[in-house]
């Protein structure tokens, strides 16, 4: 039977999903309203963190926090070039310079080593991305003195010490496209912090710079989380714990079946609770196993094997020689197998025993 890359499906809940949007459009409220305020609160409760502002995806999410938390147009951000293009993209359009870091290939994300040396006097804020579940040391980079902005889009629920993604920094953002962890049925995103300060200058900016619809002191942004989104959020929040326990279950399966023989898998730190938004191994032929485990319809990709400061919108940004040895490292290695709350352990089996045929024939 076949595989796919990502064993999730919202059959369990269509219902409920169903019913509730219906009250939505019975309601005709579709612009912020009651709805978002109801998730923005009860994300904000499940995170541990004071406020949340829901915007119309992912990517303005990094954009409006960076502007919130004071970054302007000269100033510098360190961040990973091992990431989804959004994560810079979103940095220049808040003004700012992107200055890429390296990021340890074990774990996928930066290090404290690895943002200390891109840092300059002109840093205004650091960008550590929680990459595929894991969890970066942000509270730690915190240390260093300047603004920790979580890009916490792969990591909804996943912990560090202890505390929640999206609580470690300054402020967070996410995504709730629907491949996510906490997907809904199309965009949105957050910004989540603890400042009084960000969270209300993201207000601002999320609505065209004003609190008021009538006075705008700033130049913003038409970036609003739809009720309709919002509403079967709020559905799917409280199930998301259990899926990723289902998620990290299906990620013990595989180390039970011997993947560790045969490939190296996830790095786990003892204080990390993984999401596993993706599984991603590493192997010295990852397109040559992607492709015979596509043959028996096993999904299977490689992600950002052309990393971000190698795209030729910011080859103006890129570090002198390309030199992140780390991140070229992981973008040529890097391969993600099979994985959702819905995987099973007999899909799990199936995709090591193929794994394991394709390496010892290969």
């Amino acid at each position: 039977m076949p595989v796919p890359l990502f064993a999730t499906s919202l059959a369990g809940r269509h219902e409920d999903i169903v019913l509730k949007l219906a009250e939505v459009t019975a309601s005709g409220r579709y612009i912020l309203g009651p709805e978002v305020e109801a998730f923005e609160e009860e994300l904000a409760l499940y995170l541990g963190v004071g406020h949340c502002v829901g915007v119309g995806n992912g990517t303005d999410a990094i954009t409006i926090a960076l502007r919130a938390l004071g970054v302007a147009p000269g100033d510098e951000v360190v961040l990973p070039s091992f990431t989804f293009y959004a994560t810079a993209e979103a940095t220049v359009n808040a003004g700012a310079t992107p200055v890429f870091c390296d990021v340890d290939p074990a774990t996928f994300c930066v290090t404290e080593e690895t943002v200390r040396a891109a840092l300059t006097p002109r840093t205004r804020a650091i960008v550590p991305v929680h990459l595929f579940g894991n969890v970066a040391p942000a509270a730690q980079l915190r240390d260093l003195g300047l603004p920790v902005l979580e890009d916490a889009a792969q990591a909804a629920g996943a912990t560090r010490a202890g505390r929640r993604a999206g609580a470690l920094g300054q402020a967070a953002t996410f995504s709730f496209f629907p491949s996510k962890n906490l997907g809904g049925l199309g965009d949105g995103g957050a910004v989540v912090t603890d400042d009084e300060d960000v969270a209300a200058a993201a207000r601002r900016l999320r609505f065209h710079g004003s609190e008021d619809k009538r006075t705008h002191t700033e130049v913003g942004y038409n970036s609003r989380l739809d009720s309709l989104q919002a509403a079967a959020l709020r559905v799917l929040l409280p199930d998301l714990d259990a899926a990723n326990a289902a998620r990290r279950t299906a990620a013990s399966a595989y180390r039970e079946h011997g993947l560790p023989d045969l490939l190296e898998p996830p790095s786990l730190e003892a204080e990390v609770e993984h999401a596993y938004h993706l599984y991603v191994v590493r192997t010295g032929r990852p397109d040559e196993l992607a492709a015979t485990l596509a043959a028996r319809g096993i999904g299977a990709r490689g992600y950002y094997r052309t990393p971000v400061h190698r795209q030729p919108a910011m080859a103006r940004w890129a570090p002198a020689g390309g030199a992140l040895p780390g991140t070229d490292e992981a973008a040529r290695t890097n391969l993600a197998l099979p994985m959702g709350p819905e995987l099973r352990e007999r899909d799990v089996a199936e995709v090591v025993e193929a794994c394991a045929v394709a390496l010892a024939t290969g």
